[in-house]
């Protein structure tokens, strides 16, 4: 158990590794940036590959991520409940001023968890069979005409899978791995980005098998 514990605190803690994209032999990593794409991150695990059929694979919300966005919308409900059981068992026909504070960080809490929890979870999805990647809950043929850019690509368009570090600082600082598509035209669109490091390199890895383009790990010296 501890010897899981220490492993854990070193995937959070190590300092990526210096590297030259020239290493790639590819003119399209000397014009990609390697700087995050997408800044921010989470400090462990919120998304996992899965093989959803022959031709399609998708990033599904984690069972700790759904757990996490559920926390803030039961604590939100709870502090909500709390104070309506008090108001209607209190002095009902009067509102106490003090319940101002707590109500609102109550609302808080609870859309942000809503919040947190539809878009944490929403599929993120590669589907060689049309050729196309996407984000959301309706795939490119139900919304195309509303689809943003970022969250709607063309396989053909991809040339490599890009997986970099971001060091996130604050009370508790650690590192983030972001996964991102780098395009022919060396643009690049985010995927995820979480703080589990093996587990997003086992990802890149089943990714870009899958799509059958280079994996460029900056994370390995």
């Amino acid at each position: 158990m501890f010897e899981k514990m220490m492993q854990r605190l070193r995937m959070l803690t190590a300092a990526p590794v210096s590297f030259d994209p020239a290493r790639f032999g590819d003119p399209v990593a000397l014009q990609t940036q390697w700087t995050p794409a997408k800044r921010g991150g989470s400090n462990f695990r919120t998304h996992t590959l899965i093989t959803a059929g022959p031709t399609r694979v998708e990033f599904r919300a984690s069972a700790g991520a759904k757990v996490f966005y559920l926390l803030f919308f039961l604590v939100g409900s709870g502090v909500l409940v709390a104070l309506s059981a008090a108001w209607f068992w209190g002095d009902a026909g009067s509102f106490n001023r003090g319940f101002l504070i707590p109500l609102l960080l109550g609302l808080i809490f609870m859309v942000l968890g809503a919040y947190m929890f539809l878009t944490g979870t929403a599929p993120i999805v590669f589907e060689k069979g049309r050729g196309v990647f996407w984000k959301g809950r309706k795939g490119p043929d139900e919304a195309m005409d509303s689809r943003k850019a970022a969250d709607f690509v063309r396989l053909d368009t991809v040339h490599a899978v890009q997986l970099i570090a971001e060091y996130i600082s604050g009370k508790n600082s650690y590192y983030s791995y972001e996964l991102n598509l780098v395009l022919k035209d060396g643009n690049r669109v985010s995927i995820i980005d979480h703080g589990n490091l093996d587990r997003i390199r086992e990802d890149a890895r089943a990714l870009a098998l899958f799509l059958g383009k280079p994996l460029w790990d900056a994370t390995i010296g």
